[in-house]
């Protein structure tokens, strides 16, 4: 059947749907995890023991079909207290270790085992990895990306590579999708089938 002609699925439906995936995942451990769902929009709370793991639960119920949104305030309660010097340093060396983040264009702050990130990087991938590279160090309750993307080359050009990437990809109907751009900044419009197509 047509995914246009599917219908969507209950709150109920897409709230035990979530739970399963969340029971199905490896990478989620925590049982402390509740879910609601109103309208589609999708809230997890509770407590989780990583903020690996509150990320893993996030792109579980993301996977979702009929889910439209999400609210994630799930809190970290890491099951190892380290001190804040302890995972700046560790996550110092995450980014160092990753290939596609220029590491030393970073600010590393730590407070309370919330870390910040800060910088200017010239992708947006670049940004993106550098949240990845550490979300795994252990002690973290939660990472502020307040890293800012300064591009290298111009809006029209990032807009035609866009266009041209959507079109080349399996999992998107670019024909549905409107690529703007002003100031630097890039909106794309349109509707899509899931929120895996909408990422």
């Amino acid at each position: 059947m047509a995914e246009s002609l599917r219908t969507r699925p209950t709150d109920e439906q897409i709230r035990d749907n979530v739970l399963r995936e969340l029971e199905w995942d490896p990478s989620i451990g925590s049982t402390d995890i509740s879910v609601v769902v109103r309208d589609g929009i999708v809230s997890l709370t509770g407590f989780a023991h990583s903020y690996l793991e509150k990320f893993a639960a996030e792109r579980a119920a993301k996977s979702v079909h009929g889910a439209t949104s999400l609210v994630n305030n799930i809190q970290v309660k890491p099951r190892m207290v380290r001190t804040d010097p302890e995972i700046a340093r560790d996550v110092v060396s995450c980014l160092r270790m990753h290939p596609l983040v220029p590491d030393e264009k970073i600010l590393v702050t730590v407070g309370d085992g919330f870390v910040t990130l800060e910088g200017v990087v010239g992708w947006d991938f670049q940004r993106r990895n550098a949240e990845t590279a550490v979300a795994g160090v252990n002690g973290i309750r939660g990472i502020t990306n307040s890293i800012r993307v300064q591009p290298s080359v111009t809006p029209e050009k990032v807009k035609e590579a866009i266009e041209a990437a959507l079109r080349r990809s399996a999992e998107v109907d670019a024909s549905r999708i409107t690529v703007t751009t002003h100031d630097n900044v890039v909106e794309l419009h349109g509707s899509v089938r899931s929120w895996v197509e909408r990422e």
